[in-house]
């Protein structure tokens, strides 16, 4: 499906979510703030966000979209990956404002900042749907963990010169063995992210699927899988080395021999606005320079 227009309620409210320690932030956030206040529209900010304005100490990155009609983030990619997470299933548009390197997500620059949030206030914006993925660790039968994300799940292990042995199982069904440093289940969002730096391939963001990616594997024939999104993922750790499980590269935990680690499709869309003109492959081209010789 493509990226679609949608009609927006009178924005009353905006949260706003900010990158930690950026000289960038310090000067644009201020700024941002007086501009919506001047225009009668409340903000609610995270503690970052607080700390560059000067006022208060913010609420819990988690509770910042509660009640507002739109979260403008700003930062870099890792930083929109964190705020997709704290929206916790909240249907409020996301607009990004790209304050880090890449950007590759956060497609909106400072110089638009302004002309595109007029459109956006005014409700003429288009957005981009991207499904999150969900993962559950189970640990003898009780459950350990549960992760949003909505770029990847890793699997990689920590100790030096050593692999991981996991068996993926695929609607209940073996699929096989790997043996390798590590393993990826990306979301399209996240297949021009590490997945994509193992090898993995390219996926149009409005594709209905999910990719396994093995990191180094052992065996050479062992390439990465694209699965429909409707999938269950069942990765099952077999050996004994020291093995980690991240959800966006941010956040997880430490996993034990045995530990099943169940990955599906989030009930959970985040909706990115997009500047108008900017299609994927034209992100694609700018960003990673794809296609240059």
């Amino acid at each position: 499906m493509p990226d679609a227009s949608i009609s927006a309620n009178k924005i009353e409210t905006v949260g706003i979510i900010s990158k930690p320690r950026s000289e960038e932030a310090v000067r644009v956030a201020p700024e941002l703030i007086a501009w919506l206040e001047a225009r009668g529209i409340q903000v609610r900010v995270d503690p970052e966000t607080a700390q560059y304005w000067g006022r208060g100490t913010g609420v819990p990155r988690e509770n910042v979209a509660e009640g507002a009609q739109l979260l403008i983030v700003l930062g870099g990619d890792g930083t929109l990956l964190s705020a997709a997470r704290a929206l916790g299933g909240r249907n409020v548009p996301l607009f990004a404002v790209n304050l880090g390197n890449l950007g590759f997500l956060t497609a909106i620059t400072v110089e638009e900042l302004y002309p595109q949030l007029e459109r956006a206030l005014a409700g003429d914006y288009r957005v981009s749907k991207r499904r999150m993925l969900h993962t559950e660790v189970w640990r003898k039968g009780q459950l350990a963990g549960a992760f949003e994300a909505l770029n990847d799940i890793a699997l990689a292990k920590t100790n030096i010169a050593r692999i991981i042995d996991v068996e993926v199982h695929v609607d209940g069904r073996f699929m096989c063995l790997y043996k390798a440093d590590g393993l990826i289940v990306s979301t399209p969002t996240g297949s021009t992210a590490y997945s994509l730096s193992a090898g993995g391939p390219i996926m149009a963001p409005s594709v209905a699927a999910l990719c396994i990616s093995p990191i180094c594997p052992h065996m050479l024939s062992n390439r990465p899988v694209i699965l429909p999104d409707d999938a269950v993922i069942e990765l099952t750790l077999c050996g004994d080395n020291v093995t980690y499980l991240t959800a966006d590269g941010q956040v997880g935990q430490q996993l034990e021999r045995g530990d099943r680690v169940v990955c599906r499709r989030s009930e959970h869309t985040v909706h990115l606005i997009r500047p108008e003109g900017a299609g994927f492959f034209d992100v694609l081209r700018e960003k990673l320079k794809w296609g240059e010789r």
